[in-house]
Protein backbone atom coordinates (compact mmCIF):
# COMPACT_ATOMS: atom_id res chain seq x y z
CA UNK A 1 0.00 0.00 0.00
CA UNK A 2 1.16 3.38 -1.05
CA UNK A 3 2.04 5.68 2.07
CA UNK A 4 -0.64 8.40 1.09
CA UNK A 5 -2.90 5.61 1.73
CA UNK A 6 -1.52 4.83 5.41
CA UNK A 7 -2.54 8.04 6.73
CA UNK A 8 -4.21 11.57 6.55
CA UNK A 9 -1.55 13.95 4.94
CA UNK A 10 -1.93 16.06 8.18
CA UNK A 11 -2.23 13.51 10.13
CA UNK A 12 1.26 12.26 9.02
CA UNK A 13 2.62 15.92 9.01
CA UNK A 14 1.34 16.00 12.96
CA UNK A 15 3.20 12.95 13.38
CA UNK A 16 6.33 13.76 11.75
CA UNK A 17 6.36 17.48 13.04
CA UNK A 18 8.52 16.96 16.32
CA UNK A 19 11.79 18.70 14.61
CA UNK A 20 9.79 21.90 13.04
CA UNK A 21 8.92 23.18 16.48
CA UNK A 22 6.06 23.33 18.58
CA UNK A 23 6.31 27.47 18.54
CA UNK A 24 7.83 27.29 15.25
CA UNK A 25 4.44 25.85 14.37
CA UNK A 26 2.23 28.05 16.36
CA UNK A 27 3.46 30.93 14.47
CA UNK A 28 4.90 30.11 10.65
CA UNK A 29 3.11 26.81 9.60
CA UNK A 30 0.00 29.27 9.69
CA UNK A 31 0.70 30.73 6.25
CA UNK A 32 -2.48 29.81 4.33
CA UNK A 33 -3.15 33.41 3.44
CA UNK A 34 -2.63 35.04 0.34
CA UNK A 35 -0.52 37.39 2.13
CA UNK A 36 3.11 36.99 2.52
CA UNK A 37 6.41 38.59 4.07
CA UNK A 38 8.60 38.43 0.99
CA UNK A 39 10.15 42.07 0.87
CA UNK A 40 7.52 44.87 -0.38
CA UNK A 41 8.72 47.93 -1.49
CA UNK A 42 8.01 51.28 0.77
CA UNK A 43 5.84 54.30 -0.16
CA UNK A 44 8.35 56.31 -0.04
CA UNK A 45 12.54 56.23 0.83
CA UNK A 46 12.68 55.32 4.50
CA UNK A 47 15.36 55.79 6.94
CA UNK A 48 14.62 52.96 8.68
CA UNK A 49 14.77 49.58 7.83
CA UNK A 50 14.06 47.81 10.78
CA UNK A 51 12.90 48.60 14.27
CA UNK A 52 13.72 47.48 18.05
CA UNK A 53 10.46 48.56 19.82
CA UNK A 54 11.47 48.46 23.99
CA UNK A 55 8.33 48.74 25.79
CA UNK A 56 8.31 49.49 29.48
CA UNK A 57 5.03 47.69 30.27
CA UNK A 58 3.72 48.88 33.30
CA UNK A 59 3.66 53.19 32.99
CA UNK A 60 6.99 55.18 33.72
CA UNK A 61 7.01 58.22 35.64
CA UNK A 62 7.69 61.52 33.61
CA UNK A 63 8.28 63.30 36.63
CA UNK A 64 10.93 61.46 38.22
CA UNK A 65 12.73 60.35 35.12
CA UNK A 66 12.48 62.94 31.88
CA UNK A 67 10.91 65.96 33.05
CA UNK A 68 12.29 67.68 36.26
CA UNK A 69 9.35 70.34 37.87
CA UNK A 70 10.74 72.99 40.19
CA UNK A 71 7.05 73.66 41.16
CA UNK A 72 5.70 70.02 42.10
CA UNK A 73 8.62 70.19 44.07
CA UNK A 74 7.90 73.42 45.55
CA UNK A 75 4.27 72.47 46.51
CA UNK A 76 4.99 69.03 47.75
CA UNK A 77 2.98 67.90 50.30
CA UNK A 78 0.47 69.98 49.20
CA UNK A 79 -3.20 69.68 48.32
CA UNK A 80 -3.75 70.35 44.46
CA UNK A 81 -6.03 72.66 43.09
CA UNK A 82 -9.22 72.46 41.24
CA UNK A 83 -8.67 69.99 38.43
CA UNK A 84 -6.05 68.32 39.49
CA UNK A 85 -7.43 64.76 39.82
CA UNK A 86 -6.75 61.01 39.81
CA UNK A 87 -8.85 59.92 37.16
CA UNK A 88 -8.33 56.47 37.65
CA UNK A 89 -10.06 56.92 41.06
CA UNK A 90 -10.60 60.64 42.45
CA UNK A 91 -10.92 59.40 46.01
CA UNK A 92 -7.25 58.55 45.96
CA UNK A 93 -6.22 61.91 44.76
CA UNK A 94 -3.64 62.66 46.80
CA UNK A 95 -1.05 65.49 47.80
CA UNK A 96 1.84 66.52 45.30
CA UNK A 97 4.43 64.26 45.44
CA UNK A 98 7.98 65.47 44.77
CA UNK A 99 10.51 63.84 42.66
CA UNK A 100 13.33 61.83 44.76
CA UNK A 101 15.52 62.01 41.55
CA UNK A 102 18.00 64.34 41.27
CA UNK A 103 18.32 65.82 37.47
CA UNK A 104 20.75 67.76 35.66
CA UNK A 105 21.61 68.35 32.10
CA UNK A 106 23.38 66.02 30.40
CA UNK A 107 25.24 65.48 26.99
CA UNK A 108 26.39 68.54 24.98
CA UNK A 109 22.54 69.05 24.49
CA UNK A 110 21.95 69.74 27.56
CA UNK A 111 19.23 67.41 27.84
CA UNK A 112 18.10 67.52 31.42
CA UNK A 113 17.51 63.56 32.74
CA UNK A 114 17.27 61.88 35.72
CA UNK A 115 19.89 60.56 38.27
CA UNK A 116 18.12 57.10 37.84
CA UNK A 117 19.13 57.11 34.02
CA UNK A 118 23.27 57.73 33.80
CA UNK A 119 23.25 54.72 31.15
CA UNK A 120 21.14 57.01 28.75
CA UNK A 121 22.81 59.77 30.05
CA UNK A 122 25.71 58.97 27.89
CA UNK A 123 23.42 59.02 24.98
CA UNK A 124 21.92 62.13 25.46
CA UNK A 125 22.93 64.12 22.15
CA UNK A 126 21.47 60.78 20.35
CA UNK A 127 17.94 60.65 21.59
CA UNK A 128 14.98 62.53 20.98
CA UNK A 129 12.82 63.19 24.39
CA UNK A 130 8.96 63.44 23.77
CA UNK A 131 7.76 65.17 26.91
CA UNK A 132 3.89 65.84 25.81
CA UNK A 133 2.63 62.28 25.43
CA UNK A 134 -1.01 61.68 25.87
CA UNK A 135 -3.25 58.66 25.38
CA UNK A 136 -6.89 58.34 25.59
CA UNK A 137 -7.68 55.59 28.95
CA UNK A 138 -5.87 55.02 32.35
CA UNK A 139 -6.21 50.88 32.37
CA UNK A 140 -3.08 49.22 31.97
CA UNK A 141 -5.34 46.62 29.33
CA UNK A 142 -6.71 49.85 27.03
CA UNK A 143 -4.10 52.03 27.26
CA UNK A 144 -1.51 48.86 26.22
CA UNK A 145 -3.56 47.87 23.18
CA UNK A 146 -3.61 51.72 22.23
CA UNK A 147 0.12 52.19 21.99
CA UNK A 148 0.24 48.61 20.62
CA UNK A 149 -2.50 48.40 18.16
CA UNK A 150 -3.89 51.98 17.78
CA UNK A 151 -6.94 50.88 19.22
CA UNK A 152 -8.19 50.52 23.23
CA UNK A 153 -10.76 47.63 21.59
CA UNK A 154 -8.46 44.30 21.69
CA UNK A 155 -8.31 41.82 18.79
CA UNK A 156 -6.86 44.55 16.59
CA UNK A 157 -3.11 43.65 14.63
CA UNK A 158 0.08 45.27 16.46
CA UNK A 159 2.35 47.67 15.32
CA UNK A 160 4.99 45.09 14.88
CA UNK A 161 2.10 43.28 12.75
CA UNK A 162 1.72 46.25 10.24
CA UNK A 163 4.91 47.06 9.57
CA UNK A 164 5.81 43.26 8.50
CA UNK A 165 2.78 43.51 6.55
CA UNK A 166 3.93 46.83 4.59
CA UNK A 167 7.67 45.72 4.36
CA UNK A 168 7.67 41.98 4.64
CA UNK A 169 11.01 40.43 6.11
CA UNK A 170 14.55 40.87 5.03
CA UNK A 171 15.95 37.23 5.97
CA UNK A 172 13.52 34.27 4.56
CA UNK A 173 15.20 31.89 6.88
CA UNK A 174 13.80 33.77 10.22
CA UNK A 175 10.61 35.35 11.39
CA UNK A 176 9.84 39.16 10.47
CA UNK A 177 8.24 39.83 13.78
CA UNK A 178 9.94 38.46 17.47
CA UNK A 179 8.57 39.12 20.69
CA UNK A 180 11.51 38.46 23.46
CA UNK A 181 9.99 37.63 26.31
CA UNK A 182 11.06 37.46 29.99
CA UNK A 183 12.27 34.48 31.16
CA UNK A 184 9.87 34.81 34.26
CA UNK A 185 6.56 35.16 31.94
CA UNK A 186 4.43 37.18 29.90
CA UNK A 187 3.70 40.88 30.20
CA UNK A 188 0.09 42.34 31.18
CA UNK A 189 -2.29 41.21 28.39
CA UNK A 190 0.23 38.62 27.49
CA UNK A 191 0.14 37.72 23.93
CA UNK A 192 -1.71 40.42 22.64
CA UNK A 193 1.20 42.82 23.21
CA UNK A 194 2.06 41.24 20.08
CA UNK A 195 -0.70 39.82 18.20
CA UNK A 196 -1.48 39.31 14.42
CA UNK A 197 -5.13 40.68 15.32
CA UNK A 198 -7.37 39.77 12.39
CA UNK A 199 -4.26 39.81 9.88
CA UNK A 200 -3.14 36.39 8.51
CA UNK A 201 -1.37 34.20 11.41
CA UNK A 202 2.12 35.08 9.75
CA UNK A 203 1.84 38.46 11.00
CA UNK A 204 2.44 37.55 14.31
CA UNK A 205 5.30 38.30 16.58
CA UNK A 206 7.04 35.01 17.29
CA UNK A 207 8.01 34.45 20.96
CA UNK A 208 11.66 33.59 22.06
CA UNK A 209 12.99 33.76 25.45
CA UNK A 210 16.66 35.57 26.21
CA UNK A 211 17.65 32.32 28.37
CA UNK A 212 17.62 28.53 28.61
CA UNK A 213 16.05 27.31 25.42
CA UNK A 214 14.80 30.34 23.02
CA UNK A 215 12.81 28.57 21.08
CA UNK A 216 10.94 25.11 22.79
CA UNK A 217 11.25 21.92 20.61
CA UNK A 218 12.86 24.05 17.92
CA UNK A 219 16.24 21.84 17.53
CA UNK A 220 15.05 18.28 15.69
CA UNK A 221 15.14 15.21 17.78
CA UNK A 222 17.60 12.30 17.01
CA UNK A 223 20.59 12.48 14.77
CA UNK A 224 21.09 15.33 11.97
CA UNK A 225 21.17 12.28 9.61
CA UNK A 226 17.65 11.25 10.60
CA UNK A 227 16.43 14.94 10.61
CA UNK A 228 17.24 15.01 7.25
CA UNK A 229 15.47 12.30 6.28
CA UNK A 230 12.41 13.32 7.81
CA UNK A 231 12.14 16.64 5.93
CA UNK A 232 13.56 15.15 2.35
CA UNK A 233 10.45 12.75 2.87
CA UNK A 234 7.53 15.61 4.24
CA UNK A 235 8.79 17.41 0.95
CA UNK A 236 8.67 14.98 -1.27
CA UNK A 237 5.18 14.06 -0.10
CA UNK A 238 4.05 18.00 -0.16
CA UNK A 239 5.05 18.46 -3.64
CA UNK A 240 3.60 15.16 -5.08
CA UNK A 241 0.77 16.94 -2.94
CA UNK A 242 0.68 19.96 -4.84
CA UNK A 243 1.02 17.88 -8.10
CA UNK A 244 -2.46 16.53 -7.97
CA UNK A 245 -4.15 19.18 -6.68
CA UNK A 246 -3.35 22.03 -8.85
CA UNK A 247 -6.44 23.86 -7.68
CA UNK A 248 -5.53 24.20 -4.23
CA UNK A 249 -4.40 27.72 -4.84
CA UNK A 250 -3.20 27.96 -1.35
CA UNK A 251 -1.15 24.88 -0.88
CA UNK A 252 2.14 26.06 -2.02
CA UNK A 253 1.87 28.48 0.08
CA UNK A 254 1.75 25.91 3.04
CA UNK A 255 4.21 23.95 1.79
CA UNK A 256 6.61 27.20 1.95
CA UNK A 257 5.73 27.75 5.56
CA UNK A 258 6.99 24.24 6.21
CA UNK A 259 10.39 24.60 4.41
CA UNK A 260 10.36 28.02 5.96
CA UNK A 261 9.75 26.39 9.34
CA UNK A 262 12.89 23.58 8.64
CA UNK A 263 15.50 26.44 7.57
CA UNK A 264 14.91 28.03 11.02
CA UNK A 265 15.84 24.93 12.62
CA UNK A 266 19.58 26.43 11.56
CA UNK A 267 19.35 29.73 11.00
CA UNK A 268 17.17 30.50 13.96
CA UNK A 269 19.64 28.32 16.34
CA UNK A 270 22.77 29.99 15.21
CA UNK A 271 20.86 33.60 15.48
CA UNK A 272 19.80 32.92 19.17
CA UNK A 273 22.73 31.60 20.28
CA UNK A 274 24.13 34.29 22.37
CA UNK A 275 27.45 32.39 23.73
CA UNK A 276 28.51 32.99 20.16
CA UNK A 277 29.04 36.05 21.68
CA UNK A 278 32.73 37.43 22.74
CA UNK A 279 33.07 37.67 26.34
CA UNK A 280 33.56 41.99 25.43
CA UNK A 281 29.80 41.62 24.13
CA UNK A 282 28.45 40.18 27.51
CA UNK A 283 30.30 42.48 29.67
CA UNK A 284 29.23 45.46 27.25
CA UNK A 285 25.26 44.51 28.29
CA UNK A 286 26.50 43.14 31.59
CA UNK A 287 24.49 39.97 31.14
CA UNK A 288 26.04 38.33 34.14
CA UNK A 289 24.69 40.89 36.24
CA UNK A 290 22.30 39.60 39.01
CA UNK A 291 20.05 43.11 38.44
CA UNK A 292 21.03 44.01 34.94
CA UNK A 293 21.30 40.51 33.11
CA UNK A 294 18.17 39.63 32.14
CA UNK A 295 17.52 42.89 30.34
CA UNK A 296 20.88 42.74 28.78
CA UNK A 297 20.51 39.40 27.50
CA UNK A 298 17.12 40.49 25.89
CA UNK A 299 18.80 43.18 24.30
CA UNK A 300 21.77 41.37 23.03
CA UNK A 301 19.47 39.06 21.27
CA UNK A 302 17.75 41.70 19.69
CA UNK A 303 20.59 42.97 17.89
CA UNK A 304 21.96 39.27 16.52
CA UNK A 305 18.07 39.31 15.15
CA UNK A 306 17.89 42.65 13.72
CA UNK A 307 21.65 42.04 12.25
CA UNK A 308 20.30 39.27 10.67
CA UNK A 309 17.69 41.02 8.87
CA UNK A 310 14.70 40.44 11.14
CA UNK A 311 12.54 43.55 10.57
CA UNK A 312 10.52 44.45 13.89
CA UNK A 313 12.10 43.08 17.34
CA UNK A 314 9.64 43.79 20.64
CA UNK A 315 11.01 43.47 24.01
CA UNK A 316 9.25 43.18 26.78
CA UNK A 317 9.44 42.56 30.45
CA UNK A 318 7.11 40.30 32.66
CA UNK A 319 4.24 41.90 34.51
CA UNK A 320 4.01 45.20 34.69
CA UNK A 321 7.88 46.49 36.64
CA UNK A 322 7.32 50.16 36.08
CA UNK A 323 3.34 50.12 37.96
CA UNK A 324 5.07 51.99 41.04
CA UNK A 325 1.22 52.27 43.22
CA UNK A 326 3.20 52.25 46.18
CA UNK A 327 6.61 53.01 46.73
CA UNK A 328 7.61 54.97 43.67
CA UNK A 329 11.08 55.74 44.53
CA UNK A 330 12.27 52.05 45.12
CA UNK A 331 10.49 50.60 42.86
CA UNK A 332 11.54 53.11 39.89
CA UNK A 333 15.31 52.80 41.37
CA UNK A 334 14.84 48.67 40.85
CA UNK A 335 13.62 48.70 37.36
CA UNK A 336 16.37 51.50 36.44
CA UNK A 337 19.00 49.33 37.37
CA UNK A 338 17.69 46.22 35.68
CA UNK A 339 17.19 48.36 32.27
CA UNK A 340 19.08 51.18 31.77
CA UNK A 341 22.74 49.62 31.70
CA UNK A 342 21.56 47.39 28.81
CA UNK A 343 19.57 49.83 27.01
CA UNK A 344 22.82 52.20 26.76
CA UNK A 345 24.85 49.60 25.93
CA UNK A 346 22.77 48.41 23.02
CA UNK A 347 22.63 52.33 21.41
CA UNK A 348 26.56 51.95 21.90
CA UNK A 349 26.74 48.87 20.19
CA UNK A 350 24.57 49.67 17.60
CA UNK A 351 26.73 52.69 16.73
CA UNK A 352 29.60 50.66 16.75
CA UNK A 353 28.41 47.41 14.13
CA UNK A 354 26.99 50.05 11.47
CA UNK A 355 23.31 49.14 12.28
CA UNK A 356 22.33 52.87 13.49
CA UNK A 357 21.78 54.70 10.55
CA UNK A 358 18.38 52.26 9.28
CA UNK A 359 17.36 50.57 12.97
CA UNK A 360 14.65 52.92 14.81
CA UNK A 361 14.80 52.42 18.69
CA UNK A 362 11.90 52.93 20.99
CA UNK A 363 11.54 53.33 24.51
CA UNK A 364 8.09 54.02 26.05
CA UNK A 365 5.63 52.61 27.96
CA UNK A 366 1.59 53.00 27.83
CA UNK A 367 1.37 56.19 29.97
CA UNK A 368 2.81 58.02 32.58
CA UNK A 369 1.75 58.67 36.52
CA UNK A 370 0.41 60.92 38.37
CA UNK A 371 2.37 63.86 39.91
CA UNK A 372 0.60 63.52 43.31
CA UNK A 373 0.88 60.55 46.02
CA UNK A 374 -1.52 57.26 45.55
CA UNK A 375 -1.77 56.14 48.85
CA UNK A 376 1.50 57.07 51.27
CA UNK A 377 4.62 56.82 48.65
CA UNK A 378 3.12 56.07 45.29
CA UNK A 379 2.08 56.90 42.20
CA UNK A 380 -1.57 55.56 40.07
CA UNK A 381 -1.67 55.71 36.23
CA UNK A 382 -1.82 58.94 34.23
CA UNK A 383 -2.57 59.38 30.55
CA UNK A 384 -2.77 63.34 29.95
CA UNK A 385 1.22 63.36 30.12
CA UNK A 386 4.09 60.91 29.58
CA UNK A 387 7.61 60.87 27.94
CA UNK A 388 8.92 58.75 25.42
CA UNK A 389 11.99 58.66 23.70
CA UNK A 390 13.69 57.47 20.74
CA UNK A 391 16.58 57.15 18.53
CA UNK A 392 18.59 55.64 15.12
CA UNK A 393 17.31 55.79 12.05
CA UNK A 394 15.79 59.43 10.84
CA UNK A 395 16.14 61.11 14.30
CA UNK A 396 17.83 64.27 15.88
CA UNK A 397 19.55 63.38 18.48
CA UNK A 398 19.41 66.08 22.01
CA UNK A 399 16.12 66.93 20.97
CA UNK A 400 13.84 67.58 23.65
CA UNK A 401 10.04 68.01 22.20
CA UNK A 402 6.77 68.98 23.77
CA UNK A 403 6.17 70.19 27.74
CA UNK A 404 3.91 69.98 30.39
CA UNK A 405 2.20 72.26 32.67
CA UNK A 406 4.31 73.08 36.06
CA UNK A 407 3.40 69.94 37.47
CA UNK A 408 3.62 67.43 34.73
CA UNK A 409 0.06 66.48 35.02
CA UNK A 410 -0.86 67.83 31.83
CA UNK A 411 0.85 67.93 27.99
CA UNK A 412 0.16 71.45 27.24
CA UNK A 413 2.84 71.86 24.36
CA UNK A 414 3.24 70.37 20.69
CA UNK A 415 1.26 67.48 22.06
CA UNK A 416 1.47 63.72 20.65
CA UNK A 417 -1.19 61.63 20.39
CA UNK A 418 -0.94 57.68 20.29
CA UNK A 419 -2.16 58.05 16.40
CA UNK A 420 1.05 60.84 15.99
CA UNK A 421 3.43 58.52 17.12
CA UNK A 422 2.14 55.47 14.91
CA UNK A 423 2.03 57.51 11.85
CA UNK A 424 5.80 59.22 12.80
CA UNK A 425 6.87 55.46 13.24
CA UNK A 426 5.76 54.24 9.78
CA UNK A 427 6.85 57.62 7.93
CA UNK A 428 10.18 56.63 9.24
CA UNK A 429 10.06 53.08 7.53
CA UNK A 430 9.14 55.00 4.39
CA UNK A 431 5.12 54.29 4.90
CA UNK A 432 2.05 56.49 5.02
CA UNK A 433 -0.28 55.03 7.52
CA UNK A 434 -3.31 56.82 5.83
CA UNK A 435 -2.42 54.47 2.50
CA UNK A 436 -1.05 51.30 4.30
CA UNK A 437 -4.39 49.32 4.41
CA UNK A 438 -5.54 45.72 5.33
CA UNK A 439 -8.56 44.30 3.72
CA UNK A 440 -11.06 43.21 6.77
CA UNK A 441 -14.60 42.61 6.19
CA UNK A 442 -16.43 44.99 4.36
CA UNK A 443 -13.82 47.53 5.54
CA UNK A 444 -10.12 48.73 4.83
CA UNK A 445 -8.30 48.97 7.92
CA UNK A 446 -5.43 51.53 9.35
CA UNK A 447 -3.22 51.57 12.19
CA UNK A 448 -4.81 54.69 13.33
CA UNK A 449 -8.20 53.42 12.68
CA UNK A 450 -10.28 56.52 11.82
CA UNK A 451 -7.91 58.78 14.17
CA UNK A 452 -6.12 61.64 12.71
CA UNK A 453 -2.50 62.11 12.68
CA UNK A 454 0.55 64.22 12.11
CA UNK A 455 3.80 63.70 12.04
CA UNK A 456 5.98 64.62 14.80
CA UNK A 457 8.57 66.92 12.90
CA UNK A 458 10.59 67.95 15.36
CA UNK A 459 12.05 65.03 16.25
CA UNK A 460 13.27 64.40 12.67
CA UNK A 461 16.37 64.47 11.35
Amino acid sequence: MHIRELFARRDFLTRMSAGLGGMAAASLLASESRHGVEPRAPHFEPKAKRVIFLFQNGGPSQVDLFDPKPELMKRHGQRPGEGYINTVDIKKTGAWLGSPFQFAPRGKSGMVLSEALPGLARHADDIALVRSMVTTHSNHEQAIWNFNTGSIQPGRPSLGSWVTYGLGSENRSLPAFVAIMNPKGLPVDGVRNFSNGWMAPVFNGFPVRAEGTPVIDLKPGGSETAAAARLALIQKLNREHLRTRPEQLELEARIQSFELAARMQVAASDAMDLSKEPAEAHDLYRTSDPDAGVHGRQLLLARRLIERGVRFVQVLHNGQPWDTHNENESGHRKISRQTDEPTAALLTDLKRRGLWKDTLVIWSGEFGRTPMTEGKDGRDHHKFSFSLWMAGAGIKGGVTHGATDDFGYHSVDNIVSVPDFHATVMHLLGLDVNKLVYPHGVREEKLTDVSPSKLVHGILA
